[in-house]
């Protein structure tokens, strides 16, 4: 673990950027960014033209570490170059932000309202490259739909026990179980799933390093014993689906909370902005969520 990005990522002031949208969110990423799936005809373009969306979002000169402690890599990214660098290396040697990356394969169907992460057998793999390729920490993502008790400790477990072992592996695993904010029970599961983090906090050696992508509670401060405990670096939020402006007002209420945001912070880029209005566009992203994130 880098003892440096450490320190940086536990008191540094900023958010995360997520640039992580996987293989089945690509095209809907594409195309609001402004490129319709008529202008690809195969993955391989397709993936080419999400990495060039994402480089031109890293090298910008608005996307700098005065307000961005650290950018979530989809697999493919972290393979590929910017300015002939490797991605992960770029952001943190020419950058200063740190690099993590998405890890799970995706969902489940749903059971017991939840949708649980798909296996991932290739995991010790994965993460053997992503040692090689200086990544500092991974995010893995499951869903819950409605307050179920028995679908979010399933979640919980898995989160969990995959963490542990993505931090006995050298890395700071970021555990998101997203609570659906167009759940009719979204307040009940929140209870229920925080309930379970603390049991399962409980049952952690002290050196244990990991973080928590969790969606904005509908209690404000729900989250504020997480952010105090000394084994989580960070707490983070995703934006869920909300505007950015809602996602901002609504982490504005839980201090301590950050950003981790995608679709907030990318929403209004374009493929035909020219550089300046891009750089523009971007600039105001990032000090909005920035401004919510430090509040």
């Amino acid at each position: 673990m880098n003892m440096k990005q450490l320190e940086r990522m536990q008191h540094g002031k900023g958010f995360i950027a997520a640039l992580d949208q996987s293989g089945g969110s690509t095209p809907k990423a594409l195309k609001g960014y402004g490129i319709e799936p008529s202008e690809y005809h195969s993955d391989e373009e397709m993936f080419h033209l999400i990495h060039q969306m994402r480089t031109r979002v890293i090298t910008s000169q608005s996307f700098t570490s005065e307000h961005i402690l650290g950018a979530i890599l989809f697999e493919m990214t972290m393979d590929r170059k910017v300015n002939n660098e490797l991605t992960a290396d770029y952001l943190w040697n020419e950058k200063g932000i740190i690099p993590f990356l998405k890890v799970d394969k995706g969902l489940d169907d749903e059971t017991d309202s939840v949708q649980v992460m798909k296996p991932m057998p290739q995991l010790n793999e994965l993460l053997k490259r992503a040692e090689e390729r200086h990544i500092f920490g991974t995010k893995m993502r499951s869903v819950i739909h409605e307050a179920n008790e028995t679908g979010i400790k399933r979640i919980v477990a898995q989160q969990f026990e995959l963490g542990q072992k993505i931090s006995q592996a050298g890395f700071v695993p970021i555990l998101e179980p997203e609570v659906n904010i167009h759940s009719k029970t979204k307040a009940d599961a929140e209870e229920i799933l925080l309930a379970e983090i603390e049991s399962h906090m409980k049952t952690l050696d002290s050196s244990v390093k990991l973080m928590f992508k969790l969606t904005p509670p509908s209690v404000p401060g729900l989250y504020s014993g997480l952010v105090s405990d000394p084994k989580v670096v960070r707490v983070v939020a995703l934006s869920g689906g909300y505007s950015r402006e809602e996602a901002d007002h609504l982490l504005k209420q839980n201090p301590g909370v950050i950003a981790s945001f995608s679709r907030a912070l990318l929403s209004e880029l374009s493929v035909k902005q020219t550089p300046e209005e891009f750089d523009s566009v971007l600039k105001k992203a990032i000090l909005e969520i920035y401004e919510a994130s430090v509040s």
